[in-house]
């Protein structure tokens, strides 16, 4: 390990003393995002992107000033379609934000003043009494366009009054922008109970009056583990896309990276916060390196030299120091395994022993599927593979690992090690069937290729 990378020489194979058994993942998500797929379409690709930036800023901008979150959002998917029309044609707005604010807000304020016409003003005056305001604001009058409210939907939508698997989900949706497919197929749930328990938030949040606001100090504590899951979902669902043919989604990196920098600016010595953004930065800092010609590159096999060495020596001084200085948790369990294989010089160098102790550790923390088959793989690396297919053996019974591929492309790649390549060329092929990612399908297809090679 390279001690400039690592200051506070916490990460290296005698470390795992400092773990003490007293103190002794993962899922992944996936939305009907605010961009929805047939806006998608009507877009060029250089648009995409700015709309699923933009349109959680302007569904933020209107929950907070009207209170509503469901009006909100059919506003600013109402704005979504008026720049699917117009932009690709009159150019971008100046302001892309400020436009899609000031069309969603007329959009809602035009549906208000319909309702109030219907009914009587008094009952109407009561009833649709904006959040922050006494009187419904004219079409015309000033919203902070400018102001980044992510962070309070993200709380918003991590509200206690909702059940953790509604918190998730309606954060992805409102604050990732990810569709309800990707969010139920990483939920391995029907696509239609996703979309279910979307609508049943969304029908909470009115009911209760929940408060667009940043959660006083004696509640943070019970939201924060909500809100870090929903980032960590979206970092993941950006950096290994569940299905069509891109590899990684830059944009979800980018702004799960961005949301926990503010939480960490918010919260500096909360040592679960550091170890989330420092396995960010650091599983990141591959990026370059993970795609070559288009194709899947494994860790093993990346050129090491494309690494981001600035992000790999921040997320390293990060998990550093909350290791010294905060309980030990499994983001910080996590963002050390990471800075294992980030500091090794190569693949033949990475401590597999000091990452196997760690995902020992961090199983107690999350007895997960994934991490037990994280585990068999440290397990195979360091005991050999048949070591590691034993322990795989224990893991077929598991309904989530069942439904994926993953356990399945494991024990391929476990049995090719093992020198059994008849039975692994069966299992890639069973994997690659099996994945809704176009890059890790191919990957898998050429593995088994290559046995038919030799």
């Amino acid at each position: 390990m390279s001690s400039a990378a690592d200051p506070e020489g916490l990460l290296r194979a005698d470390t795992v003393d400092l773990l003490r058994a007293d103190t002794v993942g993962l899922l992944r998500a996936d939305t009907v995002g605010l961009v929805r797929a047939e806006i998608v379409g009507l877009l060029r690709a250089e648009i995409v992107g700015l709309l699923r930036k933009e349109a959680p800023q302007a569904l933020a901008a209107l929950v907070r000033r009207y209170g509503d979150f469901g009006t909100a959002e059919d506003a600013v998917q109402e704005a979504l379609l008026s720049a699917a029309q117009q932009w690709p044609t009159q150019g971008i707005p100046e302001s892309p934000r400020g436009w899609l604010i000031t069309v969603a807000a007329r959009r809602l304020i035009d549906w208000r003043r319909r309702d109030t016409a219907r009914r009587d003003k008094e009952a109407a005056a009561a009833e649709y009494q904006p959040a922050q305001a006494l009187s419904i604001p004219g079409p015309d009058d000033e919203l902070p366009l400018d102001r980044d409210d992510s962070l309070a939907l993200l709380f918003l939508c991590c509200h206690p009054a909702l059940a953790q698997p509604a918190q998730v989900a309606l954060t992805l949706r409102a604050v990732g922008g990810l569709s309800t497919t990707e969010i139920a197929a990483a939920f391995l749930v029907p696509e239609a109970t996703m979309a279910q328990r979307i609508v049943r938030a969304k029908n909470r949040i009115r009911a209760t009056g929940i408060p667009f606001a940043m959660p006083p100090d004696d509640q943070y504590g019970s939201r924060l583990d909500a809100v870090l899951q929903v980032l960590y979902l979206i970092f993941n669902e950006g950096y290994t896309a569940t299905s069509g043919s891109r590899l990684q989604r830059t944009e979800l990196t980018s702004e799960a990276i961005r949301l926990t920098r503010q939480l960490h600016h918010l919260q500096p010595h909360e040592g679960e916060v550091a170890g989330l953004l420092a396995l960010m930065l650091l599983t990141d800092a591959r990026r370059d390196a993970r795609a070559r010609h288009g194709a899947l590159v494994p860790l093993a096999e990346q050129d090491r030299t494309l690494w981001n060495a600035g992000m790999i020596r921040e997320g390293s001084a990060l998990v550093s120091a909350a290791l010294a200085a905060s309980p030990l948790g499994p983001y910080q369990l996590q963002a050390a395994i990471a800075a294992v294989h980030a500091q090794a010089a190569s693949a033949d160098e990475t401590d597999w022993s000091q990452i196997l102790a760690l995902y020992r550790v961090l199983e107690v923390f999350t007895p997960t599927s994934i991490v037990a088959l994280n585990r068999a793989i440290a397990v195979a690396m360091v005991d050999g593979p048949e070591a590691g297919l034993r322990e795989l053996d224990g893991l077929d019974g598991d309904p989530r690992l069942a439904a994926s591929y993953r356990l399945t492309a494991v024990r391929a790649h476990l049995l090719e090690m093992n020198g059994q390549l008849a039975e692994a060329k069966e299992h890639y092929h069973r994997a690659a069937r099996a994945t809704t990612s176009m890059p890790e399908r191919h990957y898998l297809q050429t593995k088994a290729g290559r046995i038919d090679q030799g």
